[in-house]
């Protein structure tokens, strides 16, 4: 029993460090390319709504994995990283600026040439 409490802890943590990574990162793009409203509205956005439910959604994808795979450590682990960087990627994605006069391939000058820019 400790050893799932251990294991739900761990997963909120995880879940909300990545939540406020994404966020980040997606303020960071609106404010390059010049997206959104205005800067208040876009960190209300990103503060009210899209933490929260983004860490929400991770946390469902870490239980989900951990009830799916929970007797296999290998497996679960990778399975672990799989689903938080999908989901991740996902949110990214759909909420991603497109082209802007700023950022006229919808890409921020600072994104590295080796990663590809979240989209479908």
């Amino acid at each position: 029993m400790e050893n799932r409490r251990l294991h739900g802890c761990l997963g909120a943590v995880v879940g909300l460090a990545l939540a406020l990574l994404a966020a980040m990162l997606l303020g960071r793009v609106w404010n390059a390319c010049d997206t959104g409203v205005n800067s208040a509205a876009n960190s209300s956005f990103l503060l009210v709504l899209f933490i929260p439910g983004l860490w929400a959604v991770l946390l469902l994808g870490w239980l989900a994995a951990g009830a799916v795979l929970g007797r296999r450590p290998a497996v679960h682990a990778l399975a672990l990283v799989v689903v938080l960087v999908v989901v991740v990627w996902c949110a990214l994605s759909l909420f991603w600026g497109g082209t802007t006069y700023d950022c006229p391939s919808g890409v921020p000058r600072w994104w590295p040439d080796v990663l590809p820019a979240p989209g479908f």
